[in-house]
């Protein structure tokens, strides 16, 4: 078959002999070159297809869920509707799920920021008051806060619960009066002056005995007394 086509290529085309073994060579080449673009259309149809097909398989799934959910949906809505218009709000609220309570004592500056108008400057005077106070007892302890108006502290506990906690105290016979004084409750002078009457008499064997400073009243020492100890 070659040898024919190499002899008709010399003979009615003029084609040299290498020229006629080269075009041979090239034939099923061309052949190739022209098959593959059918072969790769066909192939796209076929993926075109597979991917249509898949399609609707989504499509006819997400209708499905969207028909189960939208009717639990409008059941709902219906229910809630029923709730208005038999005005039966309190009902509603006590079947609405509350939010456990964080404890004041473990709420840092930036959780504080919850509770409206209290910002991030409060918020850190808040904590700074807290620790340096040793613990609250007394909610009514937080209007010592300096810039922290009533309506706003009464919001706090709103927001957190409340459980009286003391975790710092400073023991009176050992403390210095800086150490003292760096408590928001005593002053330099009077941390001073506790200190002189101790040097002066000897170690305090009762909190009570402060009171035999002239200085201090029964009212100053029941604010400072739960933060102090004899040690």
């Amino acid at each position: 078959m070659k040898k024919k086509l190499r002899y008709f290529l010399r003979s009615y085309l003029g084609f040299t002999q290498r020229e006629s073994k080269g075009f041979v060579l090239v034939i099923p080449v061309l052949t190739f070159l022209a098959i593959i673009p059918r072969l790769l259309a066909w192939y796209g149809h076929q993926s075109s297809e597979d991917i249509y097909q898949g399609y609707l398989l989504k499509v006819d799934s997400l209708s499905a869920v969207v028909e189960r959910d939208s009717g639990a949906l409008f059941q709902q809505i219906g229910d809630r509707r029923a709730v208005f218009d038999t005005g039966s709000w309190e009902d509603y609220r006590e079947r609405r799920p509350e939010l456990m309570k964080m404890d004041f004592a473990e709420a840092d500056s930036a959780v504080l920021q919850v509770v409206p108008g209290i910002g991030p400057t409060l918020a850190g005077r808040i904590v700074k008051f807290r620790q340096s106070l040793g613990g609250l007892h007394q909610k009514e302890q937080l209007l010592d806060v300096y810039g922290l108006k009533m309506d706003v502290a009464k919001r706090v506990f709103e927001y957190f619960s409340f459980t009286p906690a003391i975790y710092q105290q400073l023991p009176l016979n050992t403390s210095s009066p800086k150490e003292l004084a760096a408590h928001p409750y005593i002053r330099y002078g009077e941390a001073k002056v506790i200190v002189a009457y101790r040097e002066q008499h000897g170690q305090y064997r009762s909190l009570d005995d402060l009171l035999r400073i002239k200085i201090f009243s029964k009212e100053w020492l029941e604010r400072v007394k739960p933060y102090l100890n004899l040690e």
